[in-house]
């Protein structure tokens, strides 16, 4: 996509309003010079920010919306009234083709809804899910659903198996990404109905994945496989749980440094190393839940982030349009279906 790459994002949405999202756009202007970006929100709010950024308006076109959507807005009420929010404009320039990918750190119930009333879901795609990048041992996961669907069933694990997999080689440069089923217990006669009904499709489909079976939450962090499959409710609450600990252990680790004379020494001799510690647990680095499924590329950003936070969500969402992801979900949701309906064989002739 190269120069033409355009981002369309939500400048209302967040907990910070719109300042951090414009000092975002300024560092993602740096890191991507040939990319344009459309800012929706109140042009009143809006153009002040841009006062010490002169040059950033080369690359940023403003489009004034009256209207944002709150946090605590339920998403049937703002489909009916939200057409002139900032949230609906910038899935609106998607729906257009004037965007290849929208962002927003707003409302993520109000989000998905009006990603999929405005883009739809792609061909034989039931429910989209919510993917997110997960720093393991290893490297990076990915892990989907993390609170797009509170309840699936074992064709949807599967859609998301396909989808996790094209991400997981597109975005992480995996050839043969392997796949794991969150589960109980990595026995096959562990969980319920739905995870052993999707590791039987898993284990005879033909893509190019290596089905793992089941992995345990422990396997996550360990990284034992490229991508971990598994509902809304349970991928929310390990991800939230992830996020938790992460902040715990930080702040364990300050408090434990700054107790004593001799604690604070250490600190200092090892400032290099914690710098990298709290560089790695940083939920800022791999900001940015991607809504896979859909006619179109949307990424959410953590509400509650900074500018730095809400940047790596557009490097995740420029990432997405440049992978062209859609076009390969589809092409693997092809094989997927051929595998799942064979072609019935040719009739023969005479009496059997």
């Amino acid at each position: 996509m190269g120069q033409d790459l355009t981002v369309s994002v939500d400048a209302m949405g967040g907990d910070a309003g719109p300042g951090i999202v414009v000092a975002a756009l300024a560092r993602s202007a740096v890191r991507h010079p040939d990319v344009r970006f459309l800012l929706h929100g109140d042009e009143v709010q809006l153009k002040p920010l841009f006062a010490r950024r002169a040059k950033l308006l080369n690359k940023v076109e403003i489009r004034h919306s009256p209207e944002q959507v709150r946090m605590d807005e339920k998403p049937s009420q703002v489909l009916r009234r939200g057409r002139n929010t900032s949230m609906w404009r910038a899935i609106e320039a998607v729906q257009a083709r004037q965007a290849q990918v929208a962002v927003s750190a707003g409302n993520t119930g109000v989000l998905m809804a009006m990603a999929i009333f405005q883009l739809r879901t792609l061909d034989g795609i039931n429910r989209p899910a919510i993917a997110a990048l997960w720093p393991t041992r290893l490297g990076q996961s990915v892990v989907l659903d993390v609170g797009a669907n509170i309840e699936t069933d074992a064709q949807q694990l599967v859609d998301f198996a396909v989808m996790g997999e094209t991400f997981a080689r597109a975005i992480l440069g995996l050839e043969r990404p392997t796949i794991g089923l969150l589960n109980v217990g990595a026995e096959e006669l562990k969980g319920h109905e739905a995870v052993r009904g999707a590791a039987q499709i898993l284990r005879t489909v033909n893509l190019p994945i290596e089905f793992c079976g089941f992995v345990e939450g422990d396997d996550i962090a360990e990284g034992t496989v490229d991508v971990v499959v598994t509902d809304g409710f349970t991928g929310n609450v390990a991800l939230k749980t992830a996020e938790g600990t992460a902040k715990l252990v930080v702040g364990f680790l300050r408090s434990s440094l700054r107790r004593s004379f001799l604690g604070r020494v250490g600190g200092l001799l090892a400032s290099g190393a914690l710098k990298a510690l709290r560089r790695r647990l940083d939920p800022r680095a791999s900001n940015g839940g991607i809504f896979l499924g859909l006619n179109g590329i949307v990424v959410k950003s953590h509400g509650g982030t900074d500018s730095m936070g809400f940047a790596s969500a557009l490097d995740m969402a420029i990432d997405m349009a440049r992978a062209d992801v859609i076009a390969r979900i589809v092409a693997d949701r092809a094989v997927l279906t051929r595998a799942s309906n064979p072609p019935a064989a040719a009739a023969g002739t005479g009496a059997a």
